[in-house]
């Protein structure tokens, strides 16, 4: 299989603009990301609609592709970048992983897991989840929730808590199921990607503002993969302080 490494960076986040060229340890934020993946796919690009993170990448000598400035998601991004990478290249890819430009802390081994799922033919898409810890918040909005089937395919996204525990107060919850959070790691079949970028968005996705609610709504099967390690997002300034103050525990991995 031909994979695809992309990683969508835009400088203008609503709650943190320009973070991807936040410093950490030093080196900015998007070069510990390429880094990283760079340790598992040969081919890794961050798709961008920045020529400030453009000449970041480049000037560390990763590779940058510049894209629209319009696209409501990373996963938008993604599938322009790879049309524009495989004419660029005059290769076609078989996978293209999405990986989230504000996670520093992105381990090897689940760019491994999610892209190891395509060993199975009929996976159209996968992603990762982690078992919420007892000391972790369940309630939060912030951090989507996945319920699963009995074949490890994503049934459904919420931000809400899911499932519903009837007849328990809230802090037994956790005791009597395990609730899991989505990983933002996404990786698909490349026909596939180009597919459901092509859908118009669906009335749960609007609700819940979760675009893989789009995908299981036209049908698309979410093939998901459980994983112990943990993952920080970049989401605000705030954010990053406690990144660095981590630093040397986890980019030292």
């Amino acid at each position: 299989m031909k994979i695809l490494g992309l990683i969508p960076a835009r400088y203008a986040s609503t709650r943190f603009p320009g973070k991807s060229l936040a410093e950490i340890s030093g080196k900015t934020m998007i070069q510990w990301v390429y880094e990283r993946t760079s340790q598992v796919f040969e081919h890794v690009y961050v798709a961008t609609d920045d020529e400030r993170i453009q000449k970041a990448v480049e000037s560390f000598g990763g590779k940058a592709v510049m894209t629209s400035s319009t696209h409501q998601s990373g996963t938008d991004r993604c599938a322009e970048a790879l049309d524009r990478i495989e004419s660029l290249l005059n290769v076609t890819f078989d996978i293209a992983v999405n990986i989230q430009g504000d996670e520093p802390f992105i381990q090897p081994e689940q760019l491994k897991k999610v892209a190891n799922c395509f060993n199975d033919s009929s996976i159209q898409i996968a992603t990762l989840v982690k078992q919420f810890s007892k000391n972790e918040d369940i309630f939060s909005p912030n951090t989507p929730k996945v319920i699963l089937n009995k074949n490890d395919e994503a049934i459904y996204f919420s931000r809400s808590v899911i499932p519903f525990i009837r007849s328990k107060e809230n802090s037994e919850w956790q005791s009597n199921h395990p609730f899991y959070k989505h990983i933002g790691l996404y990786a698909y079949r490349c026909d596939i990607l180009k597919e459901i970028t092509k859908l118009a968005q669906s009335p749960l996705e609007l609700a819940e503002s979760l675009e893989q609610l789009r995908w299981i709504e036209n049908g698309y099967r979410i093939k998901v993969e459980k994983t112990d390690m943990e993952t920080l997002a970049v989401d605000t300034p705030e954010d990053l302080v406690k990144v660095k103050g981590l630093a040397a525990k986890f980019l030292s991995k």
